[in-house]
């Protein structure tokens, strides 16, 4: 038995979380598990800059993390920066400043790494079989694709497309307006030329959503029929097309407020929503892909089976 305490953190552009586990990659035991919704990207996504508040947020955040991390005896960390800290003038200037305060040394991945911890995580979620499936990640700074099966990546990766961005640049306005929503399409057209040729020499038939959006998808479907549905105990989720395109036809529609009083939806996602919902449609059209599914697993369940593998 693998006794060894780790902990990962997954710094996305939106969202800090920390995972703190022990045991086997294939059936880790869950210690402690927190996300906080930092929005490091906020006001700056676009200009390839992290602002001042946001900075800040950040760092206190990751204080609050090692406070964790020591609570909880852990004996290896790793911490994980994405999109918003990758292209940012003053990343570095972050990953100096968490390090002199915390002593956690961030690592800075690429694209392409990034998409290989996603399809790790996918993998030990146990949602793949052997057709290949086209994987979605949608973060707040990027979106990472992964076409593959059980045994092996066919085709993969990331797009500095995430939510983050597409919504300062098309969801100004709310209800988001048609014509911005054309604009959107357009934009994703002239975007994934390279993810089409891909799944046509591929053929994915499944779309397999990972985290993110998806998790609020299912929790407001199930919350809505008045089932209890719990997240933590979910790995795999399977959508009723009708059900999931239904919700997202209404979220589209939808004003702010409507959106924040839907139980299901967590505050940070109440408006990247939106455009990830436009997404996610945009794909199963485009791919013709009616076979959705989630997984509660993703980039910091490939770095922890990594780990304790």
């Amino acid at each position: 038995m693998n006794n060894k305490r780790v902990a990962v953190m997954d710094l996305g552009t939106n969202t800090f979380h920390l995972l703190i586990a022990e045991g086997s990659a294939d059936n880790f035991i869950e210690i402690f598990h927190t996300n906080e919704g930092v929005k490091l990207g906020e006001g700056g996504i676009n200009k390839g800059v992290i602002q001042p508040a946001a900075f800040a947020r950040g760092v206190a955040t990751m204080q609050r993390f090692q406070k964790h991390i020591e609570e909880n005896k852990v004996t290896e960390v790793r911490a994980i920066a994405t999109s918003a800290i990758r292209n940012a003038g003053n990343g570095a200037d972050f990953i100096r400043e968490v390090k002199e305060k915390t002593g956690i040394q961030i690592e800075l991945i690429n694209g392409e790494q990034e998409a290989a911890h996603i399809y790790n995580g996918i993998k030990a979620s146990g949602c793949l079989g052997d057709d290949n499936a086209l994987i979605m990640d949608i973060g707040g700074g990027s979106v990472e694709f992964i076409i593959g099966n059980d045994t092996e990546v066919l085709w993969k990766q990331s797009f500095e497309i995430g939510a983050a961005r597409l919504m300062d640049k098309f969801h100004q306005t709310d209800p988001i307006p048609v014509q911005s929503i054309k604009e959107l399409t357009l934009y994703l057209n002239t975007k994934l030329p390279e993810l089409f040729l891909a799944a046509s020499k591929h053929k994915p038939s499944i779309l397999i959503g990972s985290s993110g959006a998806f998790e609020s998808f299912a929790e407001v479907i199930e919350l809505e029929k008045g089932k209890k549905f719990d997240l933590k105990k979910t790995r795999v989720y399977e959508f009723d097309i009708d059900e999931l395109l239904d919700l997202i036809e209404r979220l589209i529609k939808s004003t702010h407020n409507q959106r924040a009083n839907m139980e299901g939806i967590i505050p940070v996602r109440v408006d990247m929503i939106v455009v990830a919902s436009l997404i996610t449609i945009y794909m199963m059209q485009k791919m013709g892909l009616a076979d959705v599914t989630m997984s509660t697993y993703s980039l910091k369940e490939g770095v922890l089976a990594q780990m304790l593998g």
